[in-house]
Parts: C-alpha cells; sequence; structure tokens
C-alpha cells in the first residue's frame, strides 16, 4: 500500500551498505584496515602441483630458503630478516605508504610461525615441515599511509624462518 510519497532512498541505502560491506571483509582477518588484495598468493614461479600435494602448508618452490631472505617480485624491501629462530618483532621504520605491501615468509622444521602486520591487521600462520622449505606470500592493497609500523613473527625455536616485506 502506497502512501503517495516517494521512497528517500535512505532505507534502501543501509542494507545495501551492509550488505557491501560485508562483501568487503570477506577474505579479511579481524582488525583488518584494508581488504587484502590477494592474500596468500604464490610466489612467482610455483607451480600448482605444489599446492594440491600439500594443501595443509604453504608451497615448496625450488631454490627458496631460510638461510637468505625471500626475493621480492616487484617494490622495494623494507624489512629483510634471514635465518632467524623463534619470534621476533622487527619494526618498520619509516612507515608504510599507501599501495600494495608484500609479504613473503619462508620457514622449515617442525611447527606453525604467524606472522602479524601492525597497524594494519594483516595476520596469517604457515605450517612448517622438518624436511623442506615452506614459502608464502602475502600481499595488502594499503588505501592510506601509516606512519609507523611492525611485523611480529611467532615461531618456536626449532623453526627456522625467513621474511621480506617490501613495497
Amino acid at each position: 500500500m502506497s502512501n503517495g510519497r516517494r521512497p528517500t532512498g535512505i532505507k534502501t541505502a543501509i542494507p545495501l551498505g551492509v550488505v557491501l560491506g560485508g562483501l568487503l571483509l570477506v577474505g579479511c582477518t579481524a582488525g583488518e584496515s584494508d581488504p587484502p588484495n590477494a592474500a596468500g598468493t604464490a610466489s612467482a614461479g610455483a607451480s600448482a602441483a605444489n599446492t594440491a600435494a600439500r594443501p595443509d602448508r604453504g608451497e615448496e618452490i625450488p631454490g627458496e630458503s631460510v638461510i637468505r631472505a625471500p626475493k621480492l617480485p616487484t617494490g622495494t624491501p623494507l624489512i629483510e630478516v634471514a635465518s632467524a629462530h623463534g619470534n621476533r618483532e622487527v619494526p618498520l621504520r619509516g612507515g608504510m605508504a599507501t599501495g600494495p605491501l608484500s609479504v613473503l615468509v619462508n620457514c622449515q622444521g617442525k611447527g606453525t610461525l604467524t606472522v602479524a602486520v601492525k597497524p594494519v591487521g594483516l595476520s596469517f600462520p604457515l605450517e612448517c615441515v622438518q624436511d623442506a622449505v615452506s614459502s608464502t606470500y602475502n600481499e595488502l592493497q594499503l588505501k592510506r599511509e601509516r606512519p609507523e609500523g611492525a611485523v611480529t613473527v611467532t615461531a618456536n625455536s626449532d623453526v627456522r624462518w625467513s621474511l621480506t616485506v617490501g613495497q
């Protein structure tokens, strides 16, 4: 039944905003302020067969190592850590600019490694194994500049890892 008045659009805008907001949050970690561009994207040169063979952890990429920091496919490294063990927090000196932020991690040794990028809220685990190097590449599209930040890696002392963060 109509009352003769035109709809204002407010009633339809709120539900539409809720739906669109929900779609933007798909794939985000709690607290993440920017949705990921390609979370969990494999590094260049990785084969699909490696993922299918080990769906429970990162990919095995030939030539990757925990002795040296992974190489960024594009951009400039902000942090490079090689041959590390256990937990560590590394500040992002100079902060983070708008645009893509790439996080590459390699690990070896039995256990789960977790990487968190503060303050953007990106957090992800990587299952590490004893006899192979597990690798992952995550990219986040930052919509605004961050004057400060840090990357925290949490892993047991048996897990050896290397990390590169860049833009």
